[in-house]
């Protein structure tokens, strides 16, 4: 092992700034905007804030808000996709339209139908769409819950969480959840929203454009304090959110206040939470990265790595699967044959991984190991296809594909750990797995992972029995079936699950299990 294999996952100097944004260019891919459009919505909104005389405290509020205003996106992002088909391309779609007429989201949606099915699948995907759309309206919710929930992980206080679930609210009420209106919704919120929506309508028909249409929606989407003052600053805001050479450091030098050093505790919280918001995109996810983690950190302690690079691989595992966000939830829950075009745009999440943790320089060697999970020492994996890969990324990858092998996914059911144990050797014998690496895997597979599963926040071992089953997507009836039991009692259960963890969605139930360590292939529960 060279020197330059136990150094490549270690990190120095990491600002929240550069994680928060990092995290920003992830949402940025889950929903299917261009890549830095959560930077230009900071700058403009920190902007505009500032020449609206806030405080100190609110203008950080606006600075992390604009940052962090879509990372509860991956909620319901499965139902989503069962009803829309590519749930990416329909964010996508979206641009500046109206959430409260009808009118616009029929235009929307006939578009995304048109762009996404030939004319002989257009009639199913209309009644797919009309089927779910009131799973797609209660979603909004488990978009709020998850985002406030994250929020919480990462250690922002209770003011933000406020801020994070007034995103989706508007001025007149007809927001989602619906839970706020008028001045009841935060300021941060409003000029976040406004600006978002300005720069939107600037890019795609001009900055005139930009101030009528944010003229039109004061008193409706957008309080008209904050719509007036984008109006009268409109060039200014523009120019601060797109005349900069490097939006990256743009953001990171325009935080307001002191930069604030992320100490190791709270790094990993973030990355961590990072994980769970990336496993979300599908039932068939939760958990994956959380335990790649914890059984990579195992065999990399097994393979006489050096503590500070056990903790860097712990992190690449975390983070190692970021990408996912930016390919279409049916692709991974698809259960028939993968076609070519799919089998590509799942190839490119390690790019994506990559793409995303490439900016932060603290970041940036956890980055590099993380994205390669997938690749292979025969040079048959992706994204690079290299041959040559450092311990810590072999290590990685042995613990990616033994993990996978042992979880549920929709064309096959989970293999036993001897199973996958003899299905890693295979491919070990075939030159594509490191045999170093993937010993050590098994033999820190062998050492059970010690989870806090009794009496967590008063539940039931009946109860978390029926939380991993909900967390994985079953229904109402699949879990009673599963539990032998009835659906009425199966759905009791559930409501006091929400009632004792303080949620109401699946989602955010979801999010509470992962915090946990309450799913199988979890890691260890955390105070």
């Amino acid at each position: 092992m060279s020197e330059g294999e136990t150094t490549r996952v270690r990190v120095r100097g990491v600002l929240l700034s550069e994680v928060m944004a990092a995290l920003s260019l992830a949402t940025d891919v889950a929903m299917g905007i261009p890549l830095e459009s959560g930077l230009a919505v900071c700058l403009g909104a920190t902007g505009l804030a500032s020449r609206m005389d806030l405080g100190a405290e609110e203008l950080r509020r606006v600075y992390y808000l604009a940052l962090l205003r879509h990372i509860g996106c991956t909620a319901g992002s499965d139902e989503i996709g069962r009803a829309v088909g590519d749930e990416i391309a329909m964010r996508g779609h979206m641009g500046t339209a109206d959430f409260a007429d009808p009118r616009e989201m029929f235009g929307v949606m006939r578009r995304h139908i048109r762009s996404v099915n030939p004319p002989t699948a257009r009639p199913g995907a209309w009644i797919r769409a009309l089927q779910g759309a009131p799973k797609i309206r209660a979603g909004s919710r488990a978009v709020c819950e998850v985002a406030q929930m994250l929020a919480d992980r990462i250690g922002f206080d209770e003011v933000f969480h406020l801020d994070i679930a007034m995103t989706g609210e508007r001025f007149d009420g007809k927001g989602f959840p619906g839970d706020y209106r008028g001045e009841q919704v935060s300021r941060p919120a409003m000029i976040v929203q406004t600006v978002e929506l300005g720069l939107t309508a600037a890019s795609l028909d001009g900055p005139d454009a930009a101030v009528a249409l944010v003229e039109r929606r004061s008193g409706g989407q957008l309080d008209p304090i904050s719509a007036a003052a984008f109006a009268r600053n409109a060039p200014d805001v523009i120019a601060d959110a797109t005349a900069v050479e490097s939006p990256w450091d743009a953001v990171i030098a325009a935080e307001p206040g002191e930069p604030e050093p992320m100490d190791d505790d709270r790094l990993d919280a973030a990355l961590r939470a990072i994980a769970d918001f990336a496993d979300l995109k599908s039932p068939y996810l939760v958990g994956h990265s959380s335990g790649v983690a914890e059984l990579a950190a195992r065999a990399a302690e097994r393979a006489g790595l050096p503590p500070a690079d056990v903790a860097g691989v712990r992190r690449a595992g975390w983070v190692h699967d970021l990408g996912r966000v930016g390919v279409p939830s049916m692709l991974w829950g698809k259960r028939g044959q993968l076609s070519l075009d799919d089998w590509e745009r799942i190839r490119m999440h390690a790019y994506q991984t990559d793409r995303i943790l490439a900016r932060p320089e603290g970041l940036r060697p956890i980055g590099q190991i993380a994205s390669m999970h997938h690749e292979r020492c025969d040079g048959s994996g992706y994204f690079r296809g290299s041959t040559q890969q450092p311990l810590a990324a072999r290590i990685l990858a042995a613990a990616d594909a033994f993990h996978a092998m042992t979880e549920e996914r929709p064309h096959r059911p989970a293999m036993t750990a001897a199973r996958a144990a003899e299905a890693v050797q295979a491919e070990v014998i075939a030159g594509r797995l490191d045999a170093d690496a993937a010993a050590a895997v098994q033999e820190a597979a062998g050492r059970p992972v010690r989870r806090r599963r009794d009496q967590v926040g008063g539940l039931t071992a009946r109860e978390i029995e029926v939380l991993r089953l909900l967390a994985r997507g079953r229904s109402i009836r699949q879990i009673a079936h599963e539990l032998v039991i009835s659906p009425k009692t199966a759905d009791a259960h559930i409501q006091h699950i929400y009632a004792k963890a303080g949620v109401s969605t699946r989602a955010a139930a979801t999010m509470y299990a992962l915090r946990h360590g309450l799913l199988d292939g979890g890691s260890d529960a955390q105070p």
